[in-house]
């Protein structure tokens, strides 16, 4: 007999995991986990990884139901990919600073105001706002589908400025911004970060492009989630200062538990302060509810569907080949 749906917040933890297993079972579901979510989640997850990885990894396995634990332009992604999958998020309030600060029709005036240049859109956005862009990037491989383009071709990059802003002085190319940015990568606090590298000298600095240049400018290492996650994992220190999500710390140390990793300080000195107000909005109590009920349900209607799949697929031709990085949990699918 099914648990009640209300309260969850009452069943203790172990029976509630014995739930979602069995709900998940009979549902025919796969449960995908952001870097970025609690640590619980990220364990019972069938997939752990970045939202694109995640997205592809779901679409390939057998499933009828993706229950996708990140946030909603994730999950959006999850639906364009599979669009006869019912995608499921726990949470339809876990949206995102980056896909807020661009709405859909701003975005279309702004396009229009450049009409002669190809719009380069990061992956964390609305389905309609990439339904209105030439091709869709993800800081995994933003630089080399830039360095594609030919060298005379007019480009604005949308929604984040940050990441737009490293490409072009890592490249030299001149671009139009969006004046979109990430909540949690503007919280690092520059004076913090070098009091710590002072305090921690040994050890290497690892940020992500989300993150303003005065704090990129600290970094030995810059790169997406998964980029940061096999730099700290390669490389021999044992000391490593983290600038982006706290939650990805959770994988960094179940990978290599004789390491040492902390994370980037916001302006009072305390980490604590950039977690993802969006994604904390997941937790296990409504995982299962997601499971019992099959709902949020995430919707994407299909005309928007194929003008945003268009761009995704355009990224995907012109990325370098390879397999999709996510990761097992450990947890038989």
């Amino acid at each position: 007999m099914s648990i009640p749906l209300v309260p969850s917040e009452t069943l203790p933890k172990i029976e509630l995991l014995s739930e979602i297993a069995r709900l998940k079972k009979e549902k025919n579901a796969v449960i995908l986990a952001h870097y970025y979510q609690d640590s619980e989640i990220q364990d019972l997850a069938d997939f752990v990884g970045d939202s694109l990885d995640l997205s592809r990894k779901a679409a390939a396995t057998d499933a009828d139901v993706i229950v996708f634990c990140g946030v909603r332009f994730m999950a959006e992604v999850a639906k364009i990919l599979s669009p006869d999958k019912k995608v499921v998020l726990p949470d339809m309030d876990a949206g995102c600073s980056l896909e807020e600060s661009c709405p859909p029709d701003e975005f279309g005036k702004f396009r229009a105001k450049y009409p002669d240049h190809i719009c380069l859109t990061y992956i964390n956005c609305s389905a309609a706002v990439k339904a209105q862009s030439d091709i869709i990037v993800t800081s995994s491989n933003a630089e080399y589908i830039l360095n594609q383009l030919p060298q005379n071709q007019k480009i604005m990059m949308a929604p984040d400025r940050h990441l737009g802003a490293y490409l072009s002085k890592k490249t030299g190319r001149e671009m139009v911004f969006w004046p979109g940015s990430c909540i949690v990568h503007e919280r690092f606090s520059e004076k913090e970060l070098i009091k710590l590298k002072t305090e921690h000298p040994e050890a290497p600095v690892t940020a992500h492009p989300e993150c303003p240049e005065h704090i990129l400018r600290h970094a030995d290492h810059v790169g997406s989630t998964s980029s940061i996650l096999k730099f700290v994992l390669e490389n021999p220190a044992e000391k490593f200062l983290v600038a982006t999500e706290p939650g990805i710390l959770h994988q960094m140390q179940k990978n290599a538990p004789d390491k040492t990793f902390i994370g980037a300080p916001g302006a009072d000195g305390n980490c604590n302060c950039n977690q993802c107000p969006y994604m904390a909005l997941n937790t296990l109590e409504k995982l299962y509810n997601c499971l019992n009920t099959l709902g949020p349900e995430i919707e994407v209607d299909e005309i928007t569907r194929i003008k945003a799949l268009a761009p995704l697929n355009k990224m995907l031709e012109m990325s370098p080949a390879q397999v999709p990085t996510a990761a097992k949990s450990g947890r038989a699918f």
